[in-house]
């Protein structure tokens, strides 16, 4: 199986729990990026598949992994503690496969889940954590009550933020990001919503925005790493 090809694997979280999990590991990986779900659509999704693709071109390996709601045929998302077990399973596995830098995160409720366990206890050995969509808050209901642990995460973060989020109001994004402080990069995509989908009149295409969010997440990546 060539190596940038996504390898279905099986990561164990507890003596009673396993997921699955979707191993990407593009020749001479600069970094390795553990990429977790959204609470609504699992690794499959098309938007990771897309991700992760776009990141093997740029020499980025990727561990996608189910969270266990999904692997039981649940849509109700599992408690935090299991969620951030979860991901902990998950960058143990990653570190255990690849040698290069490792990072984590997320879209939507995967990239908090694991940034919640970041600031709980570090997650072992990774460098930064990556926001593809960080939910600030409910939709129409504008509140920095989910972003409070942020303070306890020591490490790089990157948000990257369509301007039309509905989950994340920029009156409240871009002044918490300056209170974060240098360790917080925020990128902006314009006229994106919280999928990342650009509407036509915008003279963008999804594919167009996608592109530009796995390069420049695959570039703060090597810089953090260097």
């Amino acid at each position: 199986m060539p190596s940038d090809i996504a390898k279905p694997i099986t990561i164990t979280v507890n003596d009673t729990q396993r997921v699955s999990g979707l191993w990407m590991n593009p020749p001479r990986a600069k970094a390795c990026f553990v990429l977790a779900h959204g609470a609504g659509a699992g690794m499959h999704h098309a938007f990771l598949e897309g991700a992760a693709e776009a990141l093997a071109e740029q020499k980025i390996a990727t561990l996608r992994f189910q969270f266990p709601y999904l692997e039981r045929g649940s849509r109700r998302p599992d408690p935090p503690k299991l969620c951030h077990e979860t991901i902990r399973a998950a960058v143990a596995h990653a570190a255990q496969l690849s040698s290069a830098p490792l990072f984590a995160g997320g879209r939507s409720f995967g990239g908090r889940m694991t940034s919640q366990a970041q600031a709980a206890s570090p997650l072992e050995q990774v460098r930064g954590l990556a926001f593809l969509g960080f939910p600030l808050h409910p939709a129409k209901k504008p509140s920095e009550e989910r972003a409070q642990h942020l303070f306890e995460v020591k490490i790089p973060m990157l948000f990257l933020q369509g301007t039309r989020d509905a989950l994340a109001d920029l009156k409240l994004l871009k002044p918490l990001a300056s209170r974060l402080g240098k360790r917080v990069t925020l990128h902006l995509f314009a006229e994106a919503d919280h999928s990342f989908h650009v509407p036509a009149k915008s003279g963008l295409k999804d594919a167009d925005v996608l592109s530009e969010l796995t390069s420049t997440l695959a570039a703060w990546m090597v810089t953090v790493a260097t």
